[in-house]
């Protein structure tokens, strides 16, 4: 099937331990967005998310699975997928949570921004966007975090670390999906970065962003201290080929 303007439509949709929400957030979508098609990846999920996948994909033909063997990092989930979704010809690649955090029923305001973008993301921080049930101090974290993003990397993008999201199969092609080496929450500000950098456009939508109620979270103090090293590195980087480029031209 295919959505007016877009063509093939495929939303990407890591798995660790979802067993308590992988049918309702897969029915949820379905229902919101018919046209759109469903690639579940698990990570060997030992509390049998995998095989749900198996059943709701044997249940629905647009719905696929791809089982991994490890937990390898949220980022080499999405790599696998999205090479799969490129491998399988679709022309719209996106991505969202399996925690309910993400709400299919707003995905249509990112489907609507993909016919005049490359990259599209679902953004709480921007005027309109909001959050559920979180605390203050996450959200402060998450605030501080993309400000970090912003004036280091100079990205023009408020929710750099956001992962509701839809790409242009050649948004994937131009950054060379292959070559990206982040593995995990660090990814989605690496995609946003590359795509900035390939000259492509990137528009943020507002969403409402609601805190899961089943499960446990997969983000901890650990994760995002490394998701703000590597940053550190990408800007530091970034300003010493600045410097270069004042030093050539004069």
């Amino acid at each position: 099937m295919t959505v007016p303007g877009l063509g093939r439509v495929v939303m990407v949709v890591p798995t660790y331990n979802e067993a308590e929400n992988l049918q309702w957030i897969v029915g949820r979508l379905r229902a919101a967005q018919p046209a759109v098609d469903i690639l579940v990846v698990d990570d060997g999920s030992p509390d049998g998310t995998g095989r749900l996948a198996d059943e709701l994909a044997a249940a629905d033909p647009q719905v696929k699975v791809l089982h991994r063997t490890q937990k390898a990092g949220l980022g080499a989930a999405y790599r696998a997928g999205f090479r799969i979704a490129l491998d399988a010809g679709y022309d719209v690649i996106g991505e969202m949570d399996a925690d309910g955090s993400h709400q299919p029923e707003q995905l249509s305001l990112l489907l609507d921004a993909a016919r005049d973008a490359d990259l599209v993301i679902g953004s709480r921080w921007i005027a309109g966007g909001s959050i559920v049930n979180w605390p203050k101090s996450r959200e402060a974290l998450s605030r501080g975090g993309n400000l970090y993003v912003r004036l280091l990397l100079g990205i023009p993008v408020h929710d750099a670390t956001a992962g509701f999201r839809l790409f242009r199969r050649a948004t994937l092609e131009a950054i060379d999906i292959d070559s990206v080496q982040s593995t995990g929450y660090v990814f989605q500000t690496d995609m946003a970065y590359r795509t900035l950098q390939a000259g492509l456009k990137v528009v943020e939508v507002p969403i409402e962003f609601i805190e899961r109620e089943r499960g446990d979270s997969k983000m901890s103090r650990e994760v995002a201290t490394e998701s703000l090293k590597s940053i550190t590195r990408w800007g530091l980087r970034e300003r010493a080929r600045q410097v270069r480029r004042v030093f050539r031209r004069r």
